[in-house]
């Protein structure tokens, strides 16, 4: 079995619980904040929907550099409702599926490195970049956005097993 066809059930699952968790966060929320320092949940919700990205750049580019030239890179538009939410989402998660499924395991073990400013951060196989930055990331925010909902009483999907809102057997 190959490294994509490994990986890819696990991307799928995680892809079906984000896309879940994304459609519970309500138009009239995207301002809220559960502290000063916290980022909005329209932020939140907007990075876990660009999340599936880092697997297109992994696979078809060796490197990023988060501040190109000294300068933040450009970001696209953040969602302002949950349909665009999703729309975003759905793209970028379509978009990461079709490049793990077509990288072979050569490509998948070829070094991938981050830049900040052109000063290297970390380097690792490609393979590892879409454990690390993609999925634990992905999970991580997730569950952040889990808390969000929580706090505004808002209903939280069960993922790996019954949540206080539902069953999922």
């Amino acid at each position: 079995m190959t490294l994509n066809e490994l990986f890819l059930p696990e991307f799928d699952n995680e892809m079906k619980s984000t896309r879940r968790t994304l459609e519970r966060v309500p138009d009239g929320k995207f301002d809220w904040k559960p502290h000063e320092k916290s980022g909005s949940m329209g932020w939140l919700a907007g990075h876990l929907a660009m999340l599936p990205w880092w697997a297109t750049v992994t696979i078809h580019q060796d490197s990023l550099d988060l501040m190109p030239g000294g300068q933040p890179a450009p970001t696209p538009p953040a969602p302002k409702t949950t349909a665009e939410l999703l729309a975003l989402f759905d793209a970028k998660a379509a978009e990461g599926r079709a490049a793990i499924a077509g990288a072979s395991d050569e490509a998948l073990r070829q070094p991938w490195t981050l830049y900040k400013t052109g000063q290297q951060i970390l380097q690792m196989p490609k393979f590892v970049v879409l454990r690390s930055f993609v999925m634990n990331h992905m999970i991580h925010h997730r569950a952040q956005l889990g808390v969000y909902l929580r706090l505004n009483n808002l209903p939280v999907p069960s993922v790996y097993g019954p949540s206080a809102d539902e069953q999922p057997f």
